[in-house]
């Protein structure tokens, strides 16, 4: 029961951290690396793996990825940029506050329903597994449409040049 309550914590302390991350972020112009750089610091998490503990079975990593990814739409939606002083810009957006707190929510409800037919190892390495699939889904969406703007951005900064006739 305390690693749960826990875990829980822990999970509520990093959906409000990523939300003041997310309105900080939007100050600044963003990049390919800033988008890319998250889900590769999250991906250490995968050494959780190495302990028999929080092992799960294939069938279990395909699911948990595929919830991610389907609860990463939600996010995807919400993550729009803008070209602004001649740079893009990652649009603050009010869904967001209220999406991260539904997901949170729905986190918290599935992990009361799965937590009692698994460990709290396996429980642990499922939501890991889920939250990794939203976020590689959610940055890949933001990096191709941020890839997109950014070359409607370089087209409008190039001159055009002058001809001859």
């Amino acid at each position: 029961m305390f690693w749960a309550i826990a875990t829980t914590v822990v999970g509520a302390f990093m959906a409000i951290s990523m939300i003041f991350v997310r309105l900080k972020a939007s100050r600044k112009p963003t990049s390919a690396l800033r988008i890319i750089l998250p889900p590769l610091f999250m991906s250490t998490g995968a050494l959780m793996f190495l302990f028999p503990v929080f092992r799960v079975e294939w069938t279990q990593v395909l699911e948990a990825f595929c919830v991610g990814a389907i609860f990463s739409i939600f996010l995807i939606r919400s993550s729009q940029f803008q070209i602004k002083d001649k740079a893009i810009y990652l649009v603050p957006s009010k869904q967001f506050v209220f999406i991260l707190i539904g997901l949170l929510i729905v986190r918290i409800l599935l992990k009361l329903i799965v937590g009692h037919t698994i460990s709290v190892g396996e429980t642990s390495g499922m939501f890991f597994l889920l939250a990794f699939g939203m976020i590689i889904t959610w940055r890949s969406a933001m990096l191709i449409k941020y890839s997109k703007m950014k070359k409607t951005l370089d087209k409008s900064n190039q001159e055009i040049p002058l001809s001859d006739h």
